[in-house]
């Protein structure tokens, strides 16, 4: 019904994007700068949650009443450098920024300002990035999470944080602009605009995909969305009382406003994975908003539905060349089970440059395999033989000799890599005398894959594994990834004393409930 109601406006819509490409030419938002370190307490803990309102968008857009004269509000950007990739999926990289203009340029009200406990400063933060996979049949969906700490090669500046992408590119251009005599407005919006294709370009290189859509969010649409759906339910494990976001509530399940919501996915003090935890909020938050906007109650009431129209005009910028009504349709047998959350590999959450600046490692290699599988993508990822894709391999380590951790840590150095995590624990077996693979043929491709990535370990039978399982078994002699004699030999530029990160299993909107969380 939904479907035969989006064809029945296509027509009309078609009349009304001559006058919407009127309003997408008129450009961005007034004078933005760079965050600074002063800034780092309060913007990025309020922007992390914002995405949630453009995953909001794409997945439940066709099930909006009136989705055509939606489209026509929304503000457009030109130039991105968008599309060209042909890998099986439609990706979207979506953007919360902390701003407080709307999406059209147009300063918050004060009484806006005090709700989202915003002050007057503007900025560029982009500490919510994610990448949403939408395969080509329309069938699924996964909404890829990307630390805002991840340390990654950011085009013309070097290696840096991914967060300081958009802002350090776009200030940097807004100089060089005003120097060559051009003027604040202009300077403005071709800053900006380098800023985004910057951002765009970083993203694409970490995952080894070709980004095809941008949709960015402003802090105010988060807050608006929720109260639209009449407040999202959430759950927490313990009672939490965080004065830096303002988070304080109780255990158990709870139902959460924009204000309060906007506190609850922003604080990272006082849990015991800091960014990593906040994502995973962010994620159970993303979930129950997407279910609850799929069910049959919101889509018939009229008045939330406007709601939500009214919303989304005022805080989302999409790309000009996304034909957003064709994608939809593609989406219309969609279900919240089929949208799923994750996290891309993370190699050591308390990374540190030489510097001393704290960061997050990533292995692009391992996010690149991993992006890949998510769609069925490269049955060849670039860190692996022709053929074969680490993510297909569940590899088990023990430790059998007198290190303590080395089990954990090398596991998760697997995990950098792309493999899969299985048990980590200490060896039982007996005594041994060198570090090795274990597969019930030593012939096996997954076993020679798994002991070419830590050093090139020996392969040795076990006949009592099933043909699918790969062991390592770690001994004294180990000084492969994941050890200390590995780290004393880095060249990366951060240290790899790696805090274990493992993976979490995928978060999605189909459950009944909230997923109860730190």
């Amino acid at each position: 019904m939904v479907a035969d109601r989006l064809r029945t406006r296509r027509q009309d819509t078609e009349f009304r994007r001559e006058d919407a490409d009127l309003s997408q030419r008129r450009g961005t938002s007034a004078a933005s700068r760079a965050t600074g370190p002063g800034d780092r307490a309060f913007g990025p803990l309020r922007s992390l949650a914002v995405a949630a309102a453009v995953i909001v968008l794409v997945l439940t857009g066709f099930a909006w009443h009136s989705v055509d004269g939606l489209v026509a509000d929304i503000e457009r950007l030109g130039d991105l450098g968008l599309g060209g990739g042909r890998d099986g999926a439609v990706d979207i990289l979506l953007v919360g920024v902390d701003s407080r203009t709307d999406a059209h340029g147009n300063p918050l009200s004060d009484a806006e300002r005090a709700m989202l406990h915003a002050g007057d400063e503007v900025g560029t933060n982009t500490d919510t990035i994610v990448l949403l996979r939408v395969p080509n049949d329309g069938r699924s969906a996964t909404a890829i999470s990307i630390p805002r700490d991840s340390y990654v090669s950011i085009p013309g500046l070097g290696m840096g944080k991914i967060n300081s992408a958009y802002g350090a590119t776009k200030a940097a251009q807004f100089q060089k602009l005003l120097d060559q005599g051009v003027s604040n407005a202009d300077a403005e919006r071709q800053s900006t605009q380098a800023g985004r294709q910057a951002l765009i370009k970083t993203v694409a290189g970490l995952t080894g995909i070709t980004v095809d859509h941008y949709a960015e969010v402003s802090l105010l649409g988060f807050a608006l969305l929720t109260d639209a759906v009449g407040g999202v339910e959430v759950c927490l494990r313990n009672p939490v009382d965080e004065w830096m976001s303002g988070a304080k509530f109780p255990a158990g399940r709870q139902r959460l406003d924009g204000p309060r919501a906007l506190s609850f996915v922003r604080q990272r003090h006082d849990l015991p994975r800091g960014d990593i935890d906040r994502i995973v909020r962010q994620q159970v938050f993303m979930a129950q908003l997407v279910q609850q906007l799929l069910s049959a109650k919101m889509l018939g009431n009229p008045a939330k539905l406007q709601q939500l129209s009214d919303a989304v005009g005022r805080t989302i910028v999409l790309d000009e060349d996304w034909d957003v009504l064709a994608f939809l349709q593609r989406l219309k047998d969609l279900s919240g089970g089929q949208v799923k959350f994750e996290t891309i590999p993370v190699a050591d959450l308390n990374g540190e440059t030489g510097n001393g600046e704290s960061v997050v490692k990533v292995e692009p290699k391992a996010v690149k395999s991993y992006v890949a599988s998510l769609v069925g993508g490269d049955p060849a990822p670039r860190n692996a033989e022709p053929g074969f894709d680490p993510a297909t391999v569940t590899v088990s380590v023990y430790n059998a000799g007198g290190i303590g951790g080395l089990a954990a840590e090398v596991a998760q150095a697997l995990s950098a890599k792309g493999f899969r995590q299985g048990t980590v624990s200490n060896y039982s077996g007996g005594h041994v005398t060198g570090s090795r693979v274990l597969a019930a043929d030593t012939s096996s491709p997954k076993a020679q894959a798994v002991a070419k990535a830590l050093g090139g370990l020996t392969v040795l039978a076990d006949p009592a594994l099933s043909p699918d399982s790969v062991s390592v078994v770690l001994a004294s002699d180990y000084s492969g990834p994941g050890s200390s004699a590995s780290r004393m030999f880095d060249l990366s530029g951060t240290s790899t004393a790696a805090t274990p990160v493992p993976p979490a299993p995928p978060i999605d909107a189909g459950q009944n409930g909230p997923k109860c969380v730190n």
